[in-house]
């Protein structure tokens, strides 16, 4: 397949009439100043496609049923209360459509990839299904069907608090011990043979309040290679009750305890001192971010100028699904920190374009975080792409240097107008190649779900 594009961007450069072949998914050939030719499929400028590193996929058929303010005050411990009750319902059908939909929605927003962050492994009640993996095949098909890079990551989830305390109610359907999840690991891996070869399998040990320090040593000896994301500090009450337990705050104990590297990826890495923040830059692992669900369930903020004075690299996912756009997680970002410190054009180090740190910083870092060979275009790398149309009136008016700006700060997820995940073109003038058939069976599984009560 050869692509000719008006515009490309190729590492930090803006280049004219680029040429592109892809082969067996991965980009084999770059020509710029180049003709097109009678067989290209031409877009108008080509931008590495990223990939959204934190994803609950079914969490998205939630959106919108917990905006309510009850007696007392909202937070993320009573909103989780909901979620318990919601996932408690579905069943493996359920999360199969979802999953589709939600994959189906992050391709025409313009990310090439996921990180699935899954956790529900068992049927209500905490029985395991005849397969154990049973609700990760359901991703997997999902994926399959999506046409989507996945990066799937079974969830090590022992204990309902930083103190042990035994799991209830719906985390039940989130339990295994260490010798269980092992196998949950193995299975999953077992399906890579059935799967595009850009498909892989990580781990993620919940976090320092649903795991212990014991089993996390033992779950990273036993899988030395691959993805580790963990959720690490996305609420006070978390960081308090981790320092009481374990005599440090979360993100400091575990830079001091667990070989944190570049396969490492902290998720919502949201209250940190700036000792653990530069640290944290330092290690090499990426920061997580999860901007519009950190807003939604009243997080906190992101100490991003300081990471970034550090050379700390980082990533988007859209965690909850509550909202999918990706140019909406990385302006909210920005927003967060200009809210915070009363001040314009925050992530950036020393000068330049905001826009163009964040999307190719988050292009890096999102694929480092999904051990993807992806983030830029260039000869070897999986052809992970976007098309957007900058004849669109957010972007009509902008220099070369100016566009990324305006798709970060101005553009509609709508600029998208074709996506290739290592090379499958599933997004074509601006829809998904499957998108009635998924619809359709998503509002199937809604409406079953609805009939349950």
């Amino acid at each position: 397949m050869d692509i000719h594009a008006k515009t490309a961007l190729l590492g930090s450069e803006w280049t004219q009439n680029v040429r592109l072949s892809v082969t067996d998914g991965r980009v084999t050939a770059l020509i710029p100043g180049a003709e097109p030719q009678a067989a290209d499929l031409r877009v108008d400028t080509l931008l590495p496609a990223l990939g959204n590193l934190h994803s609950h996929a079914f969490q998205r058929a939630m959106a919108g049923m917990t905006e309510v303010r009850a007696a007392g005050k909202e937070s993320f411990w009573t909103w989780r209360t909901l979620m318990y009750r919601f996932l408690d319902r579905l069943t493996p059908e359920h999360v199969e459509a979802i999953a589709a939909l939600v994959y189906m929605e992050m391709q025409e927003a313009g990310y090439a990839s996921v990180g699935e962050f899954h956790y529900v492994h068992h049927q209500p009640g905490g029985a395991p299904y005849d397969r154990l993996s049973e609700l990760s095949q359901r991703i997997f098909a999902a994926a399959g069907r999506t046409g989507i890079g996945l990066t799937h990551l079974p969830v090590l989830y022992t204990y309902g608090g930083v103190a042990q305390e035994p799991l209830a109610g719906g985390q039940l359907r989130f339990g295994n011990d260490v010798d269980r999840f092992l196998q949950l690991v193995d299975d999953c891996r077992a399906v890579l043979a059935q799967m595009p070869d850009d498909t892989g399998v990580g781990i993620a040990p919940h976090s320092l309040r649903a795991t212990s320090p014991a089993e996390l040593r033992v779950v990273l000896a036993e899988v030395p290679e691959g993805p580790v994301h963990i959720h690490i500090s996305e609420q006070l009450k978390e960081v308090a009750d981790v320092e009481a337990k374990l005599g440090q705050r979360p993100v400091a104990w575990l830079l001091d305890n667990a070989p944190v590297d570049n396969r490492w990826c902290l998720i919502h890495a949201t209250h940190m001192t700036d000792a653990e923040t530069s640290a944290l830059a330092r290690s090499g692992a990426v920061a997580g971010l999860c901007p519009i669900t950190e807003a939604n369930l009243g997080d906190g903020v992101f100490n991003g100028s300081v990471y970034l004075d550090h050379v700390g690299a980082f990533g988007v996912g859209s965690d909850s699904n509550v909202r999918i756009s990706l140019t909406e997680e990385l302006r909210t970002l920005e927003y967060s920190q200009r809210l915070r410190d009363m001040a314009r054009t925050v992530l950036v180090p020393g000068e330049g374009s905001v826009g163009h740190t964040l999307y190719t910083g988050a292009a890096r870092g999102g694929a480092q975080a999904q051990g993807r060979d992806a983030g830029e275009i260039a000869v070897g790398q999986l052809a992970d792409l976007v098309a957007i149309d900058r004849n669109h009136p957010s972007l009509c008016a902008l220099e070369d240097h100016q566009l990324l700006d305006g798709l970060c700060f101005a553009a509609p997820d709508t600029v998208v107008t074709d996506l290739w995940s290592a090379g499958r073109h599933m997004v074509q003038g601006g829809r998904h190649v499957a998108r009635d058939g998924i619809i359709a069976d998503y509002r199937k599984a809604m409406a079953d779900l609805l009939a349950d009560g």
